[in-house]
């Protein structure tokens, strides 16, 4: 991110010459805390975008035990998905709050990949900061790496081959993947238009959000103050940001 006396750049548009986008994150929550408002834009143009949470958030709420707090957030992700479009949630049942980059974790993404067969894929950011000097959380970390190399795995057939069966195929194609709210982020898309879907999508994860305490919580403003800095940079009111990766050769 340029820091210069001048402000941060400006950030270009994003690629929206696609049909099909699978998003990748970590837990339940994570797509609304942010993105959401975006993956609205594109379901009301006629795109289908794939929800995959790596884990069911189960050890996300301190007051509740896993099995319990896993039907909860399950539930709640489902309904938040369905305010903005996006029909399909696969949910890989990893533990929370243990993931681990590696192989493992490429395996189980690429099946994903290859079976919903996107054009894009979606994670969140995955550097170590928000920009700032707060740590990232591990699993983010670990899921948004292993989400950008599966795009790759997806499409060699010698790379978790024991995946091709029953009519399954590589994938080779998937033009970009995007890491949303990076620090690093050098594109966007304009939100203004659904943004008011993307506050109510995050509403939607109640029990979640008043698990963590947070009793004046407020998602509309919350998603203002990220939105309405990145818009500024687009040239609009209000716009998601994220970090593009081509796997497109000189692109």
């Amino acid at each position: 991110m340029d820091s210069s006396p001048d402000g941060p750049a400006p950030l270009e548009p994003v690629d929206e010459g696609w049909e099909r986008a699978l998003v990748v994150v970590a837990h339940p929550d994570d797509v609304e805390f942010g993105t959401a408002a975006a993956v609205a834009r594109w379901t009301a143009q006629g795109k289908t975008v794939v929800y995959c949470m790596v884990t069911s958030g189960e050890a996300g709420i301190d007051a509740l035990p896993p099995e319990e707090c896993r039907m909860v957030r399950v539930a709640e992700q489902i309904e938040s998905a369905r305010i903005v479009g996006v029909d399909t949630v696969d949910f890989l049942g990893l533990p929370d709050g243990v993931l681990e980059y590696g192989v493992a974790l490429r395996h189980a993404i690429t099946g994903v990949v290859r079976l919903h067969r996107p054009e894009v894929i979606i994670t969140n950011n995955f550097r170590e900061t928000w920009g700032g000097s707060a740590p990232n959380q591990p699993d983010h970390m670990a899921v948004g790496r292993a989400a950008l190399n599966s795009a790759g795995d997806a499409g060699n057939r010698w790379v978790f081959s024991d995946q091709l069966i029953e009519g399954v195929e590589p994938w080779g194609g998937v033009k970009q993947v995007w890491a949303a709210g990076s620090p690093d982020a050098t594109h966007a898309v304009d939100t203004t238009e659904t943004f008011d879907r993307g506050v109510e999508s995050l509403a939607a994860h109640r029990a979640y959000i008043e698990g963590l305490g947070w009793e004046h919580f407020d998602p509309a403003e919350f998603l203002e103050g990220v939105s309405r800095p990145t818009g500024g940079r687009l040239g609009t009111t209000h716009a998601a940001s994220f970090e593009v990766f081509s796997l497109q050769w000189g692109q």
